[in-house]
């Protein structure tokens, strides 16, 4: 299959971290301008708490009630001393301010000249749209190219965060939000959604695949024509329908062992008499899969609520065919 979505299981802290101590390895233009700006903020941050509480333990030892000391009047306020704790700091605050807003700015700035990517988010899948019509479940981009992202939700609030790109934005239903990066260093990088969403939330994550100019090209050939291997000879049916299974999140919702999920599940499915909601009774067969494909909420099935996003413009007649042969095999 041309991509497989990242499991569910626990992520490898090793493989996750990296070689950094507080966050993954730097792989965009703008993550060592996040990394040094953190990094400012918490030595700062430490150096002040080690000493303000050093001196508070200090000032409690000395300074303690004890037999046979009389109580002193000490001076009210010193003028020096504060001006002292005040100024310093606070020109601090404003090396993080200015820091933060140019780092802010450059973020939410996307070049002009950028490669254009359509994301939608819906529970709990990643859908990633190509210029030329190509959908995927996993995020790929090529090295050293400004990429923007324009992200839309098809039900609840999601959130895309990349740790290595340090590059991360709420996706709002109901309006489209932009974020850019440009990565730096090939290889696969962890995607998260990090707005809870639901049951499955924790499983709404994929891999963003960075290449060479070269290999991105290459993979764009494959990628654009699922019925087709790199060499040019057919795919079977059946084996395209399960790329669609990954790469729309149908896993995320049906199950291909028996297990309940959010819907059925496609084991012995084909076939089946099931109940809808409305007391009528439907047979799985090939215009029952289309309907509830393209007009997902035109019937329910009894036990289960009406949460599947519609997939028409998504999937063709083709790619629903392919679904079709895909889930006779699930017996």
């Amino acid at each position: 299959m041309i991509t497989e979505s990242l499991t569910s299981g626990p992520i490898n802290p090793a493989t996750f971290l990296g070689q950094g101590v507080w966050m993954p390895p730097q792989a965009s233009t703008y993550a060592g301008s996040v990394d040094g700006l953190w990094n400012l903020i918490f030595w700062y941050s430490t150096f002040f708490t080690v000493l303000i509480m050093a001196l508070v333990i200090l000032f409690v030892v000395l300074y303690r009630k004890r037999p046979g000391h009389k109580e002193q009047k000490t001076a009210s306020h010193s003028l020096p001393l504060e001006l002292f704790w005040t100024i310093p700091p606070s020109l601090f605050l404003v090396v993080f301010f200015f820091w933060g807003l140019n780092t802010y700015l450059d973020m939410n700035t996307p070049p002009e000249d950028s490669y254009q990517i359509h994301v939608t988010a819906m529970k709990w899948n990643w859908n990633f749209t190509y210029p030329n019509g190509v959908i995927t479940d996993e995020l790929h981009v090529p090295v050293d190219t400004p990429v923007t992202l324009t992200m839309e939700s098809s039900d609840v609030i999601h959130s895309l965060f990349i740790p290595a790109f340090r590059a991360k934005m709420d996706v709002v239903p109901g309006r489209f939000q932009k974020m850019w990066f440009e990565a730096t260093k090939t290889g696969e990088y962890h995607l998260f959604c990090t707005e809870y969403c639901g049951t499955e939330h924790s499983s709404m994550t994929t891999l963003c695949v960075v290449h060479t100019d070269e290999d991105f090209e290459a993979w764009m050939e494959v990628a654009k024509d699922p019925y087709h291997d790199a060499e040019g000879e057919p795919i079977p049916m059946r084996d395209v329908g399960e790329l669609f299974y990954n790469r729309f999140g149908c896993a995320q919702c049906h199950s291909l062992d028996g297990s309940v999920l959010q819907g059925p599940s496609f084991q012995g499915l084909w076939g089946k008499e099931e109940r809808m909601t409305d007391g009528a009774t439907m047979t799985v067969d090939e215009n029952y899969v289309l309907q509830s494909i393209w007009e997902p909420n035109a019937h329910v099935v009894e036990g289960y609520q009406a949460v599947m996003p519609t997939f028409k413009g998504k999937m063709s007649q083709k790619d629903v065919t392919a679904m079709i042969e895909f889930m006779k095999t699930i017996e």
